[in-house]
């Protein structure tokens, strides 16, 4: 257990906690602990015992997951038009009390409490909820330090925290939080965007490399590698023609047929120089697979982009028809299709989990600079498991805290050795916090925040939300490009395993 003693006592419970490696740790649960959760212990000993046993590291991680969901959530009941007005019976959006507006700001002119202002304000006190312990985490290596138990327990008292920082963002005026706090969102919104393309781009780049050095060694590796790029760009092919299908129309949707028919050339151009010559002899392990991986991104970023796309309104025959949208073809009253927002939604959000986790991740393993890193990382051999490179072999022995045997009770405790980190806890948050201010910007439209409604940004659309995701898409096929062309900014160094090199060295020596 990192941060506590084991003290053993008749109201103490003492366990043993399997980890990874052979690695057993002592788990010390007291039962004040487990009904408050808000000492420094860690959150295993707040899990009742009939569940399976978790370690630290991904046990955290869920609590912040969790926590950020339930805030997002949050997020999105306050900003729906037709929550508001069902539960609470407001059509103009949820006011503070007067009495408590006039004590606060000396006016009657407060806040609303729902709407595109809650959203900020309850963003705010996330960003700034994940970004203090971004900064108190900084160079953080041990498990055992004092600061580690700050990310690793406390709960309940960081839930308080977090309600408190939420409240006070809500009693900021409207005036002095919406000018400062929009530019500060964007700014954060898209370079969450591009940690994400970089992220998607490194991954699809390691799964590559990882089974593109198998299948030099193995038939099975090559047919697994050729399976999975057929499936891919079968998935793309199959998503651009729903796409054709569903978000064009004959009688107009011109903007959508050229982005559709714009980002299709990506998908081929990006193909075709994956398997280029002179990109092979640059970089021998280049193939289709990472360039299947990227299409399919491309086309769920089309998508993403189209679906956020206000319709396009025509008459045709004398009558009004809405274009350039799946579902119903005339101006009538209908009910809006939600599925697709849903899907769209949870597609986003599941990319926002995984760059957290990821990024911490890489962060810890290959250092402050693990964005450039992560490129030049060469396996040693095929794995399943690609998206976890170790730079590190494990040393041989236990590693944490050992158990003394029965005879050994009366001799001195031995030192407690270090327990290295499975994620950077300081990046960790630093993206938590970027991906709040992502969230906020997508809920809030980007930079028509006035008047937002969660109704029409996954529905209805906005014309912000459609350029910054084809804006996103145009930079992921740029940053890809990037990836396949940089070898050639390099000087060129003689590699003496190259086969050619050893020709020319042993012709060398043959004229002498």
């Amino acid at each position: 257990m990192v941060g506590a003693k084991a003290v053993t006592s008749p109201h103490t419970s003492l366990r043993l906690a399997p980890q990874r490696r052979g690695v057993s740790s002592v788990i010390v649960s007291p039962p004040f602990y487990q009904v408050s959760c808000c000492g420094p212990v860690p959150c295993t000993c707040c899990c009742p015992s009939r569940w399976p046993p978790l370690t630290e590291p991904p046990c955290s991680r869920l609590f912040y997951i969790l926590l950020h969901v339930g805030t997002s959530a949050v997020c999105c009941l306050l900003l729906s038009r037709t929550v508001v007005e069902r539960v609470w019976g407001k059509a103009h959006g949820i006011q503070m009390p007067s009495g408590l507006c006039t004590h606060l700001f000396g006016h009657s002119h407060c806040p609303v409490l729902s709407g595109s202002g809650a959203v900020y304000r309850i963003c705010a006190g996330t960003a700034t909820f994940h970004l203090l312990q971004a900064v108190l985490l900084i160079d953080l290596h041990s498990r055992n330090s004092l600061r580690a138990q700050l990310h690793n327990s406390f709960w309940l008292l960081k839930l308080l925290f977090l309600l408190g920082l939420c409240a006070v963002a809500f009693c900021i005026p409207d005036e002095h939080l919406f000018p400062a706090w929009h530019y500060i969102g964007i700014c954060g919104g898209f370079t969450f965007i591009l940690l994400q393309l970089v992220l998607i781009t490194a991954f699809a780049h390691s799964w590559n490399k990882n089974w593109q050095t198998g299948a030099a060694q193995d038939c099975r590796w090559f047919l697994a590698v050729l399976l999975t790029t057929l499936g891919f760009y079968s998935m793309a092919g199959a998503a651009a023609a729903l796409l054709f299908r569903h978000y064009t129309h004959p009688a107009g949707c011109l903007l959508n047929k050229m982005l559709l028919s714009l980002h299709l050339c990506f998908c081929g151009l990006l193909s075709f120089l994956s398997i280029a010559p002179c990109i092979r002899l640059k970089q021998p392990r280049s193939g289709l697979l990472q360039a299947s991986i990227i299409s399919c991104y491309i086309m769920y970023l089309t998508f993403s982009a189209l679906s956020s796309r206000p319709p396009e309104r025509v008459i045709l025959q004398g009558q009004n028809h809405t274009l350039c949208l799946p579902g119903p073809s005339k101006m009538e009253s209908h009910t809006p299709d939600t599925s697709l927002a849903m899907m769209s939604a949870g597609i986003m959000y599941a990319c926002v989990l995984f760059a957290c986790n990821e990024a911490s991740y890489l962060a810890e393993v290959f250092g402050p600079l693990w964005i450039v890193k992560v490129y030049s990382y060469e396996f040693q051999k095929p794995s399943l498991c690609f998206c976890c490179p170790e730079t590190v072999a494990p040393e041989e022995g236990p590693r944490g805290v050992a158990v003394r045997p029965a005879d050994q009770e009366t001799s001195p405790a031995p030192p407690m050795q270090v327990q290295q980190l499975s994620y950077s806890y300081s990046a960790f948050h630093f993206v938590f916090f970027l991906a709040s201010l992502y969230v906020m910007v997508t809920l809030t439209n980007w930079f028509s925040y006035e008047g937002a409604e969660l109704e029409k940004t996954f529905i209805t659309g906005s014309w912000a939300t459609f350029w910054v995701k084809a804006a996103s898409c145009w930079a992921c096929v740029l940053l890809y490009l990037g990836l396949l062309l940089a070898p050639f900014c390099r000087s060129p160094t003689p590699d003496p395993q190259h086969p050619l090199f050893r020709r020319h060295c042993h012709r060398v020596s043959i004229a002498k």
